[in-house]
């Protein structure tokens, strides 16, 4: 055969085999042009992390699980590598399996996106590394069991894992159907290892983490002897230097220092991944996902604490795991935790554009003997539905078969073990289908900008050092109490980051919200100074800026200059485990609604202030002691207020009327104008949950119904134009027309009981 003919009939099959996988109009694999909706699958049915063993029929009963995962309707197939299992000796890799996985994908037409795992390791790890062995704080060393591997700060262990994912992606990349990357599932220090038999267990204390942190102090104090300043002590050498291992009645500097290097070091461990990966694969999309929001986690952590922000910040996107259901049924999530750890994450990923569900429960959960309820149709409806209303731009659904073995036996699988179809397999891949119908709809989209960011500042979880931690979830409840009073009124809000304060990155703000403010360092007071004075609106909470960030305490609370922004001091404060804040007969945007000798809700502290001299300050609310409690004052263009207590802690879980109405009023006060109201606005329960994405065609707008029956809904959208608009219903495909006025276009629509409907809203053609 002529060489022209030979290349002639080599391309042809190319394009046959690349139309198959990629249909046409859409773009050959690049970083984000491409929705994964996909389920977790790696051939056979080993539980990830682990790896089936290759036999004869492999082949053809993986190719069969593959072309029934295609016929579902899901376009990708998650997969995963584990060190243990791919290099079993030092410098011997065995793809095997990925090699027939991503070949018998290609063959059905299945993208796959690849999962890492390096938390279990070889046992040549431990027995060539002993120096690298995790550590905890008592001294004791983790001898591993295939988990928890051995500890990356050492050089040694970190250049074996580095070269791993390297050589992952030398064969990734050879495959046309090769579509991105997952290189962390669920990041800490220390994973899969339960170290019961020792107290308050704390990582990692090895030579190479010591040694890093070292470097990290020096790096921010530059001299032994500025650091003796800041820690209280004597040292004369870096190598006397030692991460804390107990708390004293000195100073906690040591502490914060110490919990803030673990957040950074696990961004720096991320990088290191991320470019090992580069090395052999400048083009694919790269992501990791978080074990849940990071909202939900403390630095107390002793396995390592993540900030969802901070972790974001190398990849393409970053992503979360979604078990609504994990196990026991009591433990099941509300509408307020979906969302909350949603919201939360779609907004660390703000200036990523989007964000990932990195893992989203398949099936009914179990651990050990707690089982969950089941996992229904329904659940993945609002589940996944919700997720894409909140800009999620990849959906991964964990995972095809029950988990087969390991204390999670049974569980998680959106099939039976046997290989026979669900319903709710069958529902998941209608959905999948919806979605790749609609590939660059979903991708183009972006939810309407947020003019209200609620403040999440994990160093007020610092406060009092090592042990003090007598209200662990009071950072977490603040922030949520206000969240959800905005989230049940369909209030467009954002979390955002104290870092976007300290670098003023604020602009498409008009009000900050600071929650539990208790520790705060000095560039973030310089930076809300210079919001309030440039227009913005900001309410904080009792006690701001009592603390630096070093731990000490401020001469005068508000802290760190604050008091000349809010134009009081603090007076007193009481500690209480309920507050009582009595509303003045003042006529103000954020009392509309309420009345002299109504009473909001506080919790922990009842904090009164004294206004400065010459400042003109607004007492909204006063203490049982009639002192002023709630008060406002404005400051070059804008206005600051401050609460004195914590009116979010006291409206979670269960939202109280006033604080909710006194909560989305500030809207009023702020100037913020809504895109869009609906008619079922502020319901507690049952809610029909409305979200809206714009694109550079029109909108995209999603009405979920949270309530287990049918419910009617009107929603008045703010359009830009008094014309026709074509309405297309995504899931059912039905169409309509209809006029706007006054810039307004009112939709009605009855929903099904737990049940989505989104609409393509764009001017009539």
């Amino acid at each position: 055969m002529k060489r022209s003919t030979v290349i002639l009939c080599l391309v042809t099959l190319f394009m046959v085999i690349t139309l198959s996988v990629f249909p046409q109009g859409m773009e050959f694999p690049a970083n984000k042009q491409f929705f994964p909706f996909s389920v977790w699958y790696s051939g056979g049915k080993a539980r990830a992390p682990m790896l089936s063993e290759i036999t004869a029929h492999s082949e053809k009963e993986w190719r069969a699980d593959l072309q029934q995962i295609k016929d579902l309707g899901f376009n990708t197939v998650r997969t995963w590598v584990e060190w243990a299992a791919c290099e079993p000796e030092r410098g011997k890799y065995n793809f095997s399996n990925l090699h027939l996985l991503m070949r018998l994908a290609n063959e059905v037409g299945l993208r796959v996106f690849i999962q890492v795992y390096v938390d279990s390791a070889p046992d040549w790890v431990a027995i060539q590394f002993p120096h690298a062995l995790f550590e905890a704080q008592s001294g004791d060393k983790v001898h591993p069991q295939a988990a928890p591997g051995a500890c990356t700060d050492n050089h040694d262990v970190e250049e074996a894992v580095l070269n791993f994912y390297t050589e992952v992606a030398k064969v990734a990349v050879s495959y046309p159907n090769f579509f991105g990357w997952d290189l962390w599932s669920e990041p800490h220090i220390i994973n899969w290892a339960s170290l019961d038999y020792i107290n308050n267990v704390q990582f990692c204390f090895c030579p190479g983490t010591r040694n890093k942190f070292r470097q990290w102090l020096s790096r921010k104090y530059g001299s032994i002897s500025e650091l003796n300043k800041a820690w209280y002590r004597n040292f004369e050498d870096w190598d006397q230097v030692d991460p804390p291992r107990f708390s004293t009645i000195l100073s906690y500097t040591d502490f914060i220092d110490w919990k803030t290097f673990i957040y950074e070091k696990l961004v720096d461990d991320m990088e290191a991944r991320y470019q090992a990966i580069r090395k052999a694969d400048p083009d694919h999309l790269i992501t990791a996902h978080a074990v849940g929001a990071s909202l939900f986690q403390s630095p107390h952590v002793g396995a390592g604490a993540t900030d969802d922000f901070l972790m974001a910040r190398p990849l393409d996107y970053y992503g979360v795991s979604l078990y609504p259901k994990h196990n026991h049924p009591d433990r099941a999530w509300t509408v307020t935790t979906l969302r909350t750890v949603m919201d939360f994450t779609r907004s660390a990923n703000r200036e990523k554009g989007g964000w990932y569900v990195g893992e989203l429960q398949a099936g009914m959960g179990t651990i050990a003997l707690l089982v969950s309820d089941p996992v229904t149709a329904d659940d993945h409806r609002i589940w996944a539905w919700s997720a894409i209303a909140k800009g999620a731009k990849g959906v991964n659904i964990y995972a095809y078969y029950p988990m087969s073995s390991g204390y999670e036996a049974g569980g998680y699988g959106l099939i039976n073990l046997d290989g026979t179809l669900t319903e709710r397999s069958v529902k998941a891949g209608q959905m999948a289908t919806v979605v790749n119908r609609n590939q660059q709809l979903f991708l183009n989209s972006k939810p309407v900008k947020a003019e209200i960011g609620i403040v999440y500042n994990p160093l007020t979880q610092m406060v009092g050092g090592m042990q003090r931690r007598d209200y662990p979830a009071a950072l977490t409840n603040s922030l949520i109490g206000y969240f959800q009073s905005f989230a049940n009124h369909n209030i467009p809000v954002d979390f955002i980051h104290r870092e976007h304060i300290e670098k003023q990155e604020l602009s498409q703000y008009k009000l900050i919200i600071i929650p539990y403010p208790v520790m705060f360092t000095l560039k973030a007071a310089e930076g809300l100074r210079e919001f309030v004075h440039n227009g913005g609106y900001v309410l904080s909470e009792a006690r701001m800026a009592w603390n630096d960030d070093r731990g000490y305490a401020s001469e005068i609370i508000p802290g760190l200059g604050l008091h000349e922004v809010f134009g009081v001091r603090e007076n007193e404060v009481r500690m209480r485990e309920e507050v009582s804040l009595r509303i003045t007969g003042l006529n103000h945007p954020v009392l509309q609604g309420l009345k002299e000798g109504d009473v909001l809700k506080g919790s922990l502290y009842a904090q009164s202030s004294s206004p400065l001299e010459n400042r003109f300050v607004e007492i909204l609310a006063t203490t049982e002691q009639d002192q002023p409690a709630i008060v406002v004052s404005p400051y070059g263009k804008g206005e600051a207020m401050l609460a004195g207590s914590y009116l979010g802690m006291a409206n979670f879980p269960d939202v109280d009327a006033n604080n909710d109405l006194f909560i989305t009023n500030l809207i009023r006060w702020a100037g913020i104008t809504r895109p869009f109201t609906t008619t079922l606005d502020g319901r507690t329960s049952a809610q029909v949950e409305v979200r809206l994405q714009e694109n550079s065609n029109g909108y995209l707008l999603f009405a979920i119904n949270h309530s287990i029956v049918n419910e009617k809904v009107g929603i008045d959208l703010t359009v830009r134009s008094n014309t026709e608009y074509l309405i297309r219903e995504i899931i059912s495909g039905t169409e309509s027309r209809q006029r706007a006025s006054g810039n307004n276009l009112r939709m009605e629509s009855e929903i099904e009981g737990k049940h989505v409907k989104v609409w393509e809203i764009v001017p009539g053609r």
